[in-house]
């Protein structure tokens, strides 16, 4: 049974796990203490959690901000506003440079520090001036370990993460999301579109507009995990395209396949090919995995 009602008896109506229910409890009262806050906004399963909850608990003293640059997907702009007016959810859209910042168009493998420094940077005043206690984000306690130089980013401008202050996981996250009614509880991960190019291949908007393209049109066949991995070769691009799993039969089937490789050659790449390991988050990280670093 699913139950969408209040938060108060999701351990009674739905059976709900103590221990989530704790953590809940305890991030209400964590974000109350702060009483204003706003939140690094994105339309993913972390961040539309923490803004909802957010909201119930500080009202009008919430404000979530969406950083729009070239690396995030017009879809997902789209649908992050759109939940959030669903939710009453007070929003901002803020323009980011980081395309400016050289240092993020080499893509060095802290690339993801870049663009965090210049989000916080742009959030900062916006939290001054509008009298906000505190700038938050959606880290979460199954993030801890990983490699995320963004968070290097957080600690100096002194940005809270009160999803792994109180130990949520992304499992008891989605759980709650969909407990709550969120429509991101099953939503699938998702990365900016730079994190579709490899290490040391620099960042380009034609490359991003590529990427962005090719993903639309895999994921309108129906696919749910997909990931187009964006290769520089000597003779063009080659797309390398992950789907989760337990889709690859089915992207196998028939024309599928087909359908793909033509679609992605009439967007510009040279070469089509498919990861026969499906799917996995951070596949580009493995490089630095292999030097005792954990992927994204």
């Amino acid at each position: 049974m699913k139950c969408f009602s209040g938060l108060d008896n999701l351990s009674s109506r739905c059976h709900f796990p103590t221990v989530a229910l704790s953590k809940l409890e305890q991030l209400r009262e964590l974000i109350r203490s702060y009483g204003s806050c706003l939140v690094a906004y994105s339309g993913g399963v972390d961040s539309v959690f923490l803004a909802h909850v957010a909201r119930e608990a500080l009202g009008d003293k919430l404000l979530a901000v969406i950083a729009d640059s070239p690396s995030l997907p017009r879809r997902e702009l789209e649908e992050a506003l759109s939940i959030a007016r669903r939710f009453q959810i007070p929003a901002r859209v803020v323009k980011t440079a980081e395309f400016e910042n050289p240092n993020y168009v080499a893509n060095p493998n802290n690339r993801c520090y870049f663009c965090k420094h210049e989000l916080f940077e742009e959030l900062t005043p916006i939290a001054v001036a509008g009298g906000f206690a505190v700038i938050a984000y959606g880290e979460n306690a199954s993030d801890v370990g990983d490699f995320r130089p963004g968070a290097q980013a957080a600690a100096k401008f002194q940005v809270r993460a009160p999803l792994k202050e109180v130990g949520l996981t992304k499992q008891e996250i989605r759980e709650l999301s969909a407990r709550l009614g969120l429509p991101t509880a099953d939503k699938p991960q998702m990365a900016c579109l730079s994190s579709r190019i490899p290490w040391g291949e620099p960042v380009t908007e034609e490359k991003l507009k590529m990427i962005e393209q090719a993903e639309n049109f895999i994921r309108d066949l129906g696919f749910h995990d997909v990931r187009v991995r964006h290769h520089e070769l000597k003779n063009g691009h080659l797309a390398r395209v992950e789907v989760g799993i337990a889709e690859l039969p089915k992207l196998l089937a028939g024309e599928n396949f087909l359908r793909v490789g033509e679609a992605l050659k009439k967007m510009g790449y040279a070469h089509v090919t498919l990861d026969l390991h499906g799917y996995r988050p951070g596949s580009l990280n493995e490089a630095i995995s292999l030097k005792g670093r954990r992927p994204i």
